[in-house]
Order: structure tokens, then sequence, then C-alpha cells
């Protein structure tokens, strides 16, 4: 089963980190990744960028309504996530716990998805 893992944190606090912070985080989370990915089980990984570059639409409204910023201000805000294929709730938190001991602070929400569709994305996607 495909499991989204949430990454959340203090958006100031990672935007405060130093490069070579950010680098050391990073290279920890890709021994992670690199284990993962070796496994077979590793699907899209995305960073977001800050929410000073997001955009809401507010659907409850008629006509929708376009927002700047983040859908709800929060103390922790959704910073990225990963698409883990993993055969139980158990497995994901191993592998939310192993992703956690690499980047510290912050949260891991878990979902398990019920439609996802590889095959739809254009092969530029993100570029």
């Amino acid at each position: 089963m495909l499991y989204a893992i949430l990454c959340y944190h203090a958006e100031a606090i990672v935007g405060g980190w130093s490069k070579a912070q950010d680098d050391a985080v990073m290279e920890k989370l890709d021994v992670v990744h690199q284990k993962l990915a070796a496994q077979g089980r590793l699907g899209p990984v995305a960073r977001l960028l800050p929410t000073s570059a997001a955009t809401t639409l507010r659907k409850d409204s008629d006509p929708p309504l376009v927002l700047d910023g983040p859908f709800a201000e929060t103390k922790e805000q959704l910073l990225g996530f990963y698409i883990v294929d993993c055969d139980d709730l158990d497995q994901a938190l191993e592998v939310a716990k192993e992703l956690g001991r690499a980047n510290p602070g912050g949260a891991y929400e878990l979902r398990p998805i019920g439609v996802f569709h590889p095959s739809t994305l254009p092969a530029d996607a993100g570029q």
C-alpha cells in the first residue's frame, strides 16, 4: 500500500537554518532515501517552497476566492512529503521514525493513499 508521509515543521526554524545545517540534514535524509530507493519503495518526494509562495483557492464561495498564502495559519507548516510503498501502517511508521532521526523537530503525518496515477504526470513535471 502507498502511504503519504507529510512533513510538518515550523517554517521559521527550517528557513533559518544555515546552508551548512540544511546540507547536513539533507545528507542524513539522503541515506534514508537511498535505502528506500534500493528497496524499490520510494515514490515521489517533494520539498515545498515557503508558504510565502503559496496561493489558496477557497472553494466555499461563488465565485471561488483566490488568496495569497497557505490554506491555514498554523504553528507548523506542510514543508514537503514522501510517497512510500509499505506493507502496512507499522512499516510506514518505521520509515517515518527513520526520517525523523535524520531530520530533527516537527512532525510527520501518515496517510494511506487511495488513488495514485503516476503515469498521468508529464515526463518533465517539476522541472
